[in-house]
């Protein structure tokens, strides 16, 4: 039996991971259920901050990501079905960089500088010499050697499609290549399909765990990926059905369990698109800027959709209220939603997931 210092019931709670992704009952939504920790399970000696640090993307000090990636886990309690994680994150959108991006930090986030000026014929390649994948690869060897017993390593956001070529060719100059030059939007996509699992595969032998499971946002049996679009809220249906379901099609078909980071209400006209993928398991919906929350009755009926079309929705409660209110409009479908909760008190977890009991 596995034990983990931050998550005891480790084994217990894959088991039940495993039966809800394969399309097992246990009882209610699996809900990943974060509180925060008061007293520290390790003693870590504190380290300054660098000066200057804006995000903890940076790569500005190996030993202080290092660092960040000891005290992460530390500072929550981990309830249903929720595991305590770091990842050797370096922007949200990792395969950009690996690629040829340059990353500018910002508060809180890394933006990737577009590098192709002219629709030429592109030959991207792994390079095991670039910065970015150099500096990931080593923090992500360093956390698996500190999370042995302890916590897991997750895939960093390494993102793909079409919004990874956006990154590398720019958004607006993108739009256009779409209309004038689909040919090479396509092969650029393919190129970039393939280097994703190239990186992917790599990072899987490295993170996944005894059981052969993995973690991109949540722990599933085997190779797990989050996939999204959004470059998808600027462009129709018929662009987003002949550049990106290819793409979606040929990745998803070579994950294990997938979820699409569905963002936005620009984002909806895709709805019938990504219902129609096979091996896409569950869209995970966010609202965007501006909008109300995931768990408000607005977005019910995409949910209802998206759960008649044989999918899983991973979309939060804000509260125990909101958490019944899915339960009375939802019932036996609630089972199918991946429902991530932050409470304050360990109480408060227990009292969720009593909440969220549909038998």
């Amino acid at each position: 039996m596995a034990r983990m210092l931050y998550r005891e019931d480790i084994d217990e709670v894959r088991r039940r991971l495993t039966t809800w992704w394969e399309g097992g009952d246990i009882g209610r939504p699996a809900m990943p259920i974060h509180c925060p920790r008061p007293t520290p399970l390790e003693t870590i000696p504190p380290m300054p901050q660098p000066p200057g640090w804006e995000t903890g993307y940076s790569t500005k000090d190996f030993a202080y990501r290092v660092y960040l990636s000891k005290t992460g886990p530390g500072g929550a309690m981990y309830f249903g079905e929720a595991v305590p994680a770091v990842a050797p994150d370096l922007a949200p959108n990792c395969l950009a960089l690996y690629l040829g991006c340059q990353g500018v930090e910002m508060p809180g986030t890394v933006w990737c500088k577009p590098f192709i000026e002219k629709p030429v014929k592109q030959h991207f390649k792994a390079d095991p010499r670039n910065f970015y994948w150099d500096f990931s690869w080593r923090l992500g060897q360093e956390q698996v050697r500190l999370a042995k017993g302890k916590f897991f390593v997750a895939f960093p956001d390494l993102i793909e499609g079409l919004d990874t070529l956006a990154a590398m060719r720019d958004s607006e100059p993108l739009l256009l290549d779409l209309c004038d030059r689909p040919e090479w939007v396509h092969d650029c996509l393919d190129q970039i399909t393939e280097l994703y699992f190239y990186y992917y595969d790599r990072l899987y032998d490295l993170f996944k765990d005894e059981t052969g499971g993995s973690v991109f946002w949540a722990w599933a049996p085997g190779r797990m990926s989050k996939l999204q679009c959004d470059f998808s809220a600027m462009i129709s249906p018929d662009m987003f059905g002949e550049f990106m379901v290819p793409v979606l099609r040929r990745m998803t078909a070579r994950l294990d369990h997938c979820m699409y980071h569905w963002d936005g209400p620009g984002a909806i006209p895709h709805h019938d698109h990504l219902l129609s993928l096979p091996d896409l398991d569950m869209l995970q919906w966010t609202p965007g800027a501006g909008e109300v929350n995931t768990d408000d009755p607005k977005w019910w009926p995409l949910y209802h959709k998206t759960i008649e079309a044989g999918k899983k929705i991973y979309a939060g409660a804000s509260s125990l209220d909101s958490l019944r209110r899915l339960k009375r409009e939802f019932g036996p479908k609630l089972k199918q939603f991946l429902l991530p909760m932050w409470v304050k008190t360990p109480a408060e977890a227990e009292e969720a997931l009593r909440i969220a009991q549909t038998d």
